[in-house]
């Protein structure tokens, strides 16, 4: 009897560590859901937001974000992995039956190496990142990429910057308009020496690029304290946004921590008939895992407009 219940429990071990190495689900059977939730619109969680429930391992992680019905995910260190990460990452995301959401095309110090400038060494830098970027993509079915222009130059007028960028733009959707991915131009709100600040500058800069490698990732969060008037910024800029970003201000945090009615927005974007990513790009209120729980409950409340 002892013989026969030793061997069932290999088996299970086994089972279970080949399902992605559910470590974290055998140790803490409650966290798994009994069914995903069925959000209205995709959000993509990034890696270490849950990692309280799921440990460490990328697959793990990717597994629980799948249980509990987010169906997409953002990485913006993936050029920095390693091959085998990425390769892992995108094996993971086919078998969960998961989207690739944005990485950031990073070549170095992003913001400070700026296009607005028109110096070669910077056109290089950004043209051989994008070349890197089409192979990273293909290892885990990517379509969208981040990229932020760089520092306001006070020494150039600012219509020759506008210049310098659409035709660095231009040169970068040249390398990634054969392959179907989209760079999604990123408007911040870090510091006021950046750039590119507002939606309808970043709309501005699309129409002139003209080509559908180059579109808009609107952060909510960073337009919030830029702009404001969320709902109308994105109606006007609409035919040229391909990406959303969410966070809530003050504090960058999950929906209903701040001042943002997220369920008025998320209504907004389930009405336009959006049916891209809504990358959650914030950090959790509250720590441990009664914060992981806490937010996906947020997100849950903030996605019940229907």
């Amino acid at each position: 009897m002892q013989r026969r219940k030793f061997i069932r429990n290999i088996g299970l071990s086994t089972a279970l560590a080949g399902m992605g190495g559910y470590q974290h689900l055998k140790a803490n059977p409650e966290h798994r859901s009994s069914a995903p939730h069925a959000f209205n619109l995709k959000y993509a969680p990034h890696f270490g937001m849950f990692k309280h429930h799921a440990g460490e391992d990328l697959v793990d992680q990717l597994t629980f974000m799948s249980e509990q019905g987010f169906m997409a995910l953002e990485d913006n260190g993936l050029l920095k992995r390693s091959e085998a990460d990425q390769k892992k990452i995108g094996a993971a995301l086919e078998r969960l039956g998961m989207t690739m959401g944005v990485f950031v095309v990073d070549g170095g110090d992003n913001w400070k190496t700026s296009l607005t400038t028109g110096k070669d060494e910077f056109m290089e830098t950004f043209l051989s990142t994008c070349k890197q970027s089409v192979e990273a993509a293909k290892k885990v079915n990517a379509k969208w990429m981040t990229v932020v222009p760089g520092f306001y130059e006070r020494k150039i007028p600012i219509g020759i910057q506008t210049g310098n960028v659409i035709e660095a733009l231009k040169r970068g959707a040249e390398i990634l308009e054969p392959h179907g991915l989209t760079m999604v131009l990123e408007p911040l709100s870090d510091t006021p020496d950046l750039f590119l600040r507002n939606s309808d500058q970043s709309y501005a800069i699309c129409k002139a690029v003209d080509s559908p490698a180059c579109k808009i990732l609107y952060d909510i969060y960073h337009m919030q304290r830029n702009e404001g008037n969320l709902i109308t910024h994105m109606e006007a800029a609409w035919d040229e946004i391909a990406y959303i970003q969410i966070g809530d201000n003050p504090g960058r945090k999950e929906p209903g921590t701040g001042e943002i009615n997220y369920l008025n927005v998320f209504k907004y974007l389930d009405e336009k008939g959006f049916k891209g990513i809504a990358g959650m790009e914030h950090g959790n209120a509250s720590p441990g895992l009664e914060g992981e729980k806490a937010l996906i409950e947020a997100y849950k409340k903030a996605d019940s407009f229907k």
